[in-house]
């Protein structure tokens, strides 16, 4: 449940009328029904806000009496899936008395008087949040301090005398709605921002003002804008010219057919699945047909995000399904593209789509934590993220410049270069139409290849600049997907998890590189134990400290020791290239899974324990090679772990949610009992 309150301490707009002659409150009050409140209340000072707070049980939408906007602002915020608190942000002229913000990537990282900001402010607060259940604590304890003529500094508690509400002309926030939001971002919460772009959204202190708001709201095509705001700000190159100049009239028959973001998905699946069927049969026909195939099924990849953002239909299951699909679709497409290669008889086409598969899911797993890593350093104060200048300093001043040159060459190229998904699905498909799968998996690889040593030579360079630990701040363990016997290694802390894991990878490295020049791989079977010696190494850096500069890349480099482990065994023992292929793809859809939950901060899957861990699977191959059975490892062992994932999946998203749901609408008797 839903609950909207509107505040309107300090808001001389309050009691304005509009021009259909109701009280502008009255109109706000039934714009959140409509915008998905189920209940609104009025809070007359922020005592009572906090009251009000106090027994609330689910998310909040808080607006100040005197915003202007089309319902569908107010109706994105409150289903906005950023995060569960976010703000409304405004790019209108600084007003004194009105909170002004500094956003970086997304993220409020500071509010309060626009001297305070001296002169980083990116935006005005918009009088208009939304808070998550979890941050409503904190909104109590902001909004007394807040009531008492201070705003909190750190920890709750914890306050800075400041004048008095209505002091202005010192700086201070007179609205209670902004005093309220600059509280709370004192307090450390992590606030998201929510632009508004194409609609229209004022704050007005006058009858002049208020009218001139209305006709800019008039002025909008509302439902236009909201299917134009389908599509992404800023995407990359190909999505933005090729696809979404004309995705958005899918997007619109998807909506009049009543389908899903989920359908779109699967639809696309089953594109991309057709592509790689064709791209294995061979031949021009064929070739150019899964091009096309591909190319929709990117589209529909696409639409799927542009349809929920236009209904409005996000689920964390939705957004799950849409990861894991991408990176489904996109791995099949290798497997398509090598068995063509193996098939035509122009090399070996497995190797290669392994390669392919194995570079990209360790460059993701770089990505998902370089991003967290970027994310910490932009909510810590500038001189704690290592403002000692340096190139790390000059390199992100450089970035930060780029990105704001919107549309420029540099722009382009920075945002091309990195190699997106866009970029890689119309390069397989441009290479394999007008070329053969050879040359198209031979290009992703060297594209892959040069992206990963650009964008990893770059992110090593800033992050040694900021120097802000990030697994410090989790549960190490989990997010390395370790296993019990990892756990209960002895910790080399000198060496440091990064050092040790990077030594992991070299062990099956090394081994897979002279097993693929040697002639009888066979022979080398007694050499794997000696490759698990040293992949073991890596279990050795489990317990100490990850708050290194650079340990924000050890759960890359454990997968790069894994899946170069297990490639190594099936080398060794000659297993063919689709077995082995498939059990790294396995391998890859269990890292996505974990990946994909932990970085929402959710929970782990259900039975990851029963994953055994990086180190206990590479265990059990070597046992198989051993004996001479690595192919019956690999196969055993994958369909295990691909079983786990299927009964995880279906706990996870299914099962427990159903039971908490019964837990939820259970009758109970008037003795308190539930009926048997």
């Amino acid at each position: 449940m839903t609950l909207a309150i509107v505040l309107a301490a300090g808001t001389p707009a309050a009691g304005l009328t509009t021009s259909t002659g109701e009280l502008l409150t009255e109109r706000l009050a039934a714009q959140l029904r409509r915008a998905g409140a189920d209940e609104v209340r009025f809070a007359g000072d922020l005592d009572e806000l906090a009251a009000l707070v106090d027994a609330a049980a689910g998310p909040l939408l808080i607006t100040g009496a005197d915003l202007v906007a089309h319902t569908a602002v107010l109706r994105h915020l409150a289903t906005s899936p950023v995060g569960p608190t976010v703000a409304l942000v405004l790019t209108d002229p600084p007003v004194p008395g009105r909170t002004a913000v500094r956003e970086e990537r997304g993220q409020v990282v500071d509010a309060g008087p626009l001297e305070a900001l001296d002169g980083d402010a990116t935006g005005v607060f918009g009088g208009a949040l939304r808070v998550g259940v979890d941050d409503l604590p904190t909104l109590a304890a902001a909004a007394r301090a807040a009531a008492s003529g201070v705003l909190p500094i750190g920890a709750v508690g914890d306050v800075s005398p400041l004048p008095a509400a209505g002091g202005a002309g010192h700086g201070v926030p007179s609205s209670a709605v902004d005093r309220l939001v600059a509280g709370l971002a004192a307090l450390g919460t992590l606030i998201f921002a929510q632009r508004v772009r194409l609609l229209v959204a004022h704050r007005v202190t006058d009858a002049s003002g208020l009218a001139a708001a209305e006709a800019a709201v008039t002025a909008v095509d509302e439902d236009r804008a909201e299917l134009r705001l389908s599509v992404k700000e800023k995407d990359d190159f190909f999505s933005t010219y090729f696809v979404s100049t004309w995705s958005p009239y899918v997007v619109r028959l998807s909506a009049r057919l009543r389908l899903t973001p989920t359908g779109v998905t699967a639809i696309s699946v089953l594109f991309a699945l057709a592509a790689a069927v064709l791209f294995g049969v061979g031949g021009r026909p064929a070739l150019v047909g899964g091009a096309v195939l591909l190319y929709l099924g990117f589209v529909l990849d696409c639409v799927d995000g542009q349809l929920a953002r236009y209904t409005r239909h996000f689920s964390a299951w939705g957004g799950w399904l849409d990861t894991m699909a991408d990176r489904a679709k996109e791995y099949l497409v290798y497997a398509g593209l090598g068995f063509g290669v193996s098939h035509a008889g122009l090399g070996n086409g497995w190797a290669l789509a392994i390669a392919a598969m194995t570079l990209q899911t360790v460059r993701h797993m770089t990505d998902t934590w370089y991003g967290v890593l970027h994310d910490e350093a932009a909510r810590r104060p500038r001189a704690a993220a290592g403002a000692s200048g340096g190139i790390g300093d000059r390199l992100n001043a450089a970035s930060t410049r780029v990105q704001a040159d919107t549309g420029s060459v540099s722009y382009w190229l920075k945002r091309t270069v990195v190699f997106p998904i866009g970029e890689r699905w119309a390069l397989i498909a441009v290479t394999v139409a007008l070329f053969n799968p050879l040359v198209s998996l031979i290009a992703v690889l060297v594209w892959g290849v040069l992206a990963f040593a650009y964008t990893g030579a770059l992110r090593t360079l800033r992050a040694r600049w900021m120097w802000v630990p990030v697994l410090d701040t989790v549960d190490a363990t989990l997010h390395r997907d370790d296993g019990p016997l990892a756990r209960r290694l002895p910790v080399v802390r000198p060496m440091g998890p990064l050092t040790l894991a990077v030594l992991a990878a070299l062990g099956p490295a090394v081994l897979l590189i002279v097993a693929l020049l040697g002639d009888a791989s066979g022979g080398l079977r007694w050499a794997v134990p000696v490759a698990l010696l040293v992949l073991l190494a890596g279990g050795l850096g489990a317990g100490a400290a990850h708050n290194g500069p650079l340990d924000w890349l050890v759960p890359a480099a454990l997968r790069a020791a894994e899946y170069l482990f297990a490639i190594a065994v099936g080398v060794v023992g000659d297993v063919p290239g689709w077995l082995i292929f498939g059990y790294v793809f396995v391998l890859t859809v269990h890292h996505y899974d974990l990946t994909a939950r932990l970085e929402k901060r959710q929970a782990a899957p259900p039975l990851h324990a029963a994953t055994l861990g990086w180190e206990g699977r590479s265990v059990l191959l070597a046992l198989a090679a051993i004996a001479g059975m690595a192919g019956i490892g690999l196969a055993t062992l994958g369909a295990y772990l691909l079983v786990l994932f299927v009964v995880s999946v279906v706990l996870a998203w299914f099962v427990r949610p159903a039971r908490s749901a019964r837990a939820l609408v259970a009758p109970v008797s008037a003795g308190g009992a539930a009926p048997r």
